[in-house]
């Protein structure tokens, strides 16, 4: 299942409740995850990972202020 996200920019939530994103899907196997950020690589064991999340579409932010 996560060999269809390889190469694509995703998110991945930690059971600890931590999450890394922005970053790139770049290997895996049945292991381990490699995955790239602008900043760090990180090889994630995959028993750590509670969910892989793809962003389909950016989210629009909501407004702040008062309006007219």
């Amino acid at each position: 299942m996560l060999a269809d996200l390889k190469g694509q920019k995703v998110a991945v939530h930690f059971l600890d409740g931590t999450s890394v994103r922005d970053g790139v899907l770049e290997e895996l196997d049945e292991r381990f995850v490699k995955y790239r950020t602008e900043y760090q690589v990180l090889y994630i064991p995959v028993t750590s990972i509670r969910a892989v999340a793809l962003e389909t579409k950016e989210r629009e932010r909501p407004r702040v202020g008062f309006g007219q």
